[in-house]
């Protein structure tokens, strides 16, 4: 997938300015959240639950490289083949060269966040081979001209059905309707023939057992089971980091991960895939890949970043952000929006492509809170904003203004004679109101909110003055 993270502030002014888009998110914005809270509420054990989850994350990152080669030995031992890509580039080459090796004319996808990564299916197509998405949501995308998706659990998320309905009615020639489920029901029908037709199923894994040679899926939708036991070629692609221990501790995470992601107790779907079928087998692919992607990942191993190598792509701290509930998920320009998105698209892209997202953030610490296995994405993103002065990537005037500001705030007088003309100014420019409209020397601040006026007087005014009236009191 093409990277456009450079373009953030333009991209973000676009989605702001987009009224339909906008619309779309103020239906969908808090829904999640809602239905988190409701979920955990019901779960008494969630804190528990999600201090064991983390450990299981942190402690494998601890030994990656052992638990990777238990999961191979165990994949080759129940006959899977295990594939090893540096990037996603690499990974494309893979999975083309499997489908060539087995005459494959189409590959039925399940949702994989990794393929977004390596842009496969743009790879796959110039190999001869036709993709086709399965998940809902991503299909509706690939048949909109490939858009992106714009959430990694609801990749449509940020259209209407009205949207969806104009959509299938031009692609498929069928009456427009705007019924949830005649839509579905519509793309059901669509979809059927790729599954009973396809020579390759592909799906993306959201955890590799080692003690099995397993990969578990979750999904709502029964495309993922169908892409996996349908045709003869199954190839499972994710990321290095993804590998657990036991059964016992995906039985652990599989507690919080849809609690989180959606506010379900469990997802529709739990599909534990192990090796092609066997004899006797009644479906099953007669040949299974993993391929095994680092992509960047491995170098955020033993690094102050590693704990974002815990992630379970559950999508929660998106839900909450108050950000991308803003602005959406197109606005970031890559794979992953939303405070994972301004963590992992610099890791895994470089500072200097990504260098606003670290900033896409007010560091309320929500996302941080929601988290099921602990990462603390808002210290992450200040780490990353550190690293981004001490590169030169920040603009000079911003540099020059966080300079001055720290040389004033070192001189305790000068800076209260700052703070005390800072004050009358903004309320000068409150103009008696409770509200800045405009915000004078830095009018980007209001460009679309309005700022609270702050009080008549400092902190140290107030606290000098309430000081004074005590020491009166006293005298009398």
């Amino acid at each position: 997938m093409e990277i456009r993270s450079m373009h953030f502030v333009e991209r973000v002014r676009q989605r702001l300015d987009d009224d339909e888009l906008q619309r779309n998110l103020k239906r969908t914005r808090g829904r999640n959240a809602a239905s988190r809270a409701a979920a955990v509420a019901a779960f008494p054990d969630f804190d528990a639950v999600r201090q064991r989850a983390t450990e299981i994350r942190r402690s494998v990152l601890r030994d990656l490289d052992v638990w990777l080669e238990r999961f191979e030995a165990k994949a080759t031992e129940r006959g899977a083949t295990v594939l090893w890509a540096r990037d996603g580039e690499h990974a494309c080459e893979l999975i083309a060269d499997i489908a060539k090796r087995h005459g494959v004319r189409t590959v039925v996808k399940s949702k994989s966040m990794v393929s977004e990564e390596a842009g496969l299916n743009a790879a796959l197509e110039a190999a001869g081979v036709r993709p086709v998405e399965t998940d809902l949501g991503e299909y509706i995308l690939q048949i909109n001209d490939n858009e992106p998706p714009s959430h990694i659990i609801m990749p449509v998320i940020h259209k209407s059905k009205e949207q969806v309905s104009e959509l299938f009615a031009r692609v498929h020639g069928t009456p427009p309707k705007t019924d949830i489920e005649a839509l579905t029901h519509e793309a059901r029908a669509v979809l059927r023939p790729e599954f009973l037709g396809a020579d390759m199923g592909l799906s993306g894994g959201n955890f590799l057992i080692a003690e099995t040679g397993s990969v578990a899926i979750v999904t709502n939708e029964g495309n993922g089971r169908l892409c996996t036991t349908l045709p003869r070629v199954h190839v499972a692609l994710t990321g290095i980091e993804k590998v657990i221990p036991t059964l016992e501790d995906l039985s652990t995470l599989l507690r919080i991960l849809p609690r989180s992601a959606t506010g379900q107790a469990l997802t529709n779907y739990v599909s534990m895939l192990t090796g092609p079928k066997h004899a006797g087998d009644p479906d099953g692919p007669e040949h299974m890949y993993f391929v095994l992607v680092d992509g960047g990942r491995a170098d955020l191993l033993g690094s102050e970043f590693e704990d974002m190598l815990r992630c379970i792509r559950c999508g929660a701290c998106m839900n909450h952000c108050p950000v991308y509930q803003t602005v959406g998920g197109h606005a970031y320009g890559w794979v992953y929006p939303g405070p994972m998105g301004s963590v992992l698209t610099p890791l895994y892209q470089g500072l200097e492509k990504a260098k606003d997202l670290p900033h896409a953030a007010t560091l309320c610490n929500q996302c941080g809170v929601v988290c099921p296995v602990s990462i603390p994405l808002p210290e992450l993103m200040r780490r990353l904003r550190e690293k981004q002065v001490e590169c030169g990537l920040r603009p000079w005037s911003e540099r020059l203004a966080l300079r001055a500001w720290a040389w004033v705030a070192g001189r305790p007088k000068l800076y209260a004679l700052a703070s005390r003309v800072g004050v009358r100014y903004l309320r000068w420019l409150a103009g008696g109101r409770d509200r800045i409209q405009v915000m004078g020397l830095a009018p980007g601040w209001t460009a679309q909110r309005d700022f609270p006026a702050p009080a008549a007087q400092t902190f140290r005014e107030l606290h000098a003055a309430r000081q004074a009236a005590k020491r009166q009191g006293g005298a009398r």
